[in-house]
């Protein structure tokens, strides 16, 4: 396995289609592996003014705008196009029950209370996958927030004003 091969678990979820509904569903591209730390590290100190490690963020997508989503010390986060930023899920398995709930990375940080659509696909593989138990987008979201409440301050730096 190389190393920009994804875990077994995120392989299994990033393999089925992300259907955007017409901005109904969950817009998401997933990649084939993970982007490469050249390409991060190319784009991350130009989205934030904060003194980052790009190899501490291993980027597996994107939605339509631009923004990305990864991994970050086990948890998925996600940057927006338009400066936004949140912990998505504290670990993959919670974020397979995201995705089984309807949900997706720019979704969770920019609609966290969303209504559930769950995804039989997806609940296919969270089911098989997933070593959490099974949650609503909602709390994966409030869990991996709690968990982690200074990613936002950590990854946006220091503003001047």
């Amino acid at each position: 396995m190389s190393d920009r091969a994804f875990p077994p678990a995120l392989a299994a979820a990033l393999a089925v289609d992300f259907d955007y509904l017409d901005g109904e569903g969950v817009d998401f591209e997933p990649y084939d592996q993970f982007e490469a730390l050249e390409e991060t590290a190319y784009w991350l100190p130009l989205w934030t003014e904060a003194k980052l490690d790009p190899a501490d963020f291993r980027m597996f997508g994107s939605d339509g705008t631009g923004g990305y989503a990864g991994l970050w010390s086990g948890a998925v986060v996600f940057f927006g196009s338009e400066g936004e930023a949140g912990v998505v899920a504290s670990s993959i398995g919670d974020f397979l029950w995201l995705l089984a709930d309807g949900s997706g990375p720019m979704e969770a940080v920019e609609y966290p209370e969303q209504e559930s659509k769950p995804s039989p696909e997806f609940t296919a593989v969270a089911e098989q996958w997933s070593d959490t138990p099974r949650k609503t987008a909602a709390e994966v979201v409030a869990e991996a927030r709690a968990r982690f409440p200074d990613f936002v301050e950590m990854v946006t730096g220091p503003h001047s004003g």
